[in-house]
């Protein structure tokens, strides 16, 4: 499986329904994007949601983004991605990751690991006695160097989240090449300061109060004031790119000089303003 150049990352868990699933995904496919990315949190099971917008999609990959190792055990996951794949037409990449101590333990009782171990051993069941293993299109979800190694040595490549390009030029050199260095990078189409950094401050804040990213973030030269209160001003502009279609263009080029293989363009947009969202996709098609 090839991995093109742009992509989008969106929660299924955003749509009223079906119907608007399936929009979203015509909509994201008929403006020439290879991948459509999707979490899995507390909404839609991540393999059911795949096939239905596989099933909605004639060309468009469909990649988790990640799917929790804790939701299922090796084995399923296995059967899960092949399946999908069998049945429509080799388009649907698993990206795992370890989730959050919140999700895991707060939500499905299970006990959270240590990382990188975990994720290991996981991989490892999965492609044991597998003949091909080493082409099954899996990634993990990998912001520090120690994650990001395993994805090298042990599937096709990284889907990092929350970063910046200085973050991903050092996730290009740990992983090596020929490897998926698939980007997260959240847009809004917004000239006015104050009103973009509005719609981060209030897209960030569920990830504020996870260690797992205030250490990523910290680790990345962000300081403990810069991720108070909201968010500094600085690490807002960092973490979401805003300003005019050029402008965001331009910041999303950076991940690309930076080595990055792939970009997801996320639409950050105040809720419900689906004309909004899809403007965003329509000015950014041809980054």
């Amino acid at each position: 499986m090839k991995l093109g150049r742009l992509g989008v990352w969106y929660s299924p868990d955003k749509h009223a329904g079906a119907q608007q699933i399936a929009a979203f995904v015509k909509t994201v496919e008929q403006h020439g994007y290879d991948t459509l990315w999707y979490p899995e949190s507390r909404g839609y099971e991540s393999f059911t949601v795949a096939g239905y917008m596989l099933s909605r999609s004639e060309r468009l990959k469909i990649g988790s983004s990640i799917a929790s190792i804790y939701a299922r055990d090796a084995f399923t996951s296995q059967r899960g991605m092949i399946s999908l794949n069998q049945l429509y037409g080799d388009r649907f990449i698993l990206g795992l990751g370890v989730s959050h101590v919140p999700m895991v333990e707060g939500v499905r009782g299970h006990v959270y690991q240590k990382p990188v171990p975990a994720m290991r051993s996981y991989l490892e069941a999965i492609k044991k006695g597998e003949a091909g293993a080493d082409d099954f299109p899996i990634c993990i979800a990998a912001l520090g160097p120690l994650m990001l190694k395993l994805a090298g040595r042990m599937t096709r490549g990284a889907v990092p989240y929350n970063t910046t390009p200085k973050h991903t030029a050092e996730a290009a050199k740990i992983l090596g090449p020929d490897r998926w260095l698939a980007i997260e990078q959240k847009v809004t189409i917004e000239t006015d300061p104050i009103r973009a950094r509005a719609l981060g401050r209030e897209e960030l804040s569920r990830y504020l109060v996870l260690d797992n990213y205030r250490n990523s973030w910290l680790g990345m030269g962000f300081t403990e004031a810069d991720l108070s209160n909201g968010g500094s001003d600085a690490f807002i502009d960092a973490m979401v790119l805003w300003g005019s279609a050029e402008q965001v263009k331009s910041g999303l080029r950076a991940h690309f000089a930076a080595g990055a293989t792939h970009v997801a363009i996320q639409p950050v947009h105040r809720a419900g303003d689906i004309s909004g969202r899809d403007a965003i996709l329509v000015a950014l098609a041809d980054t």
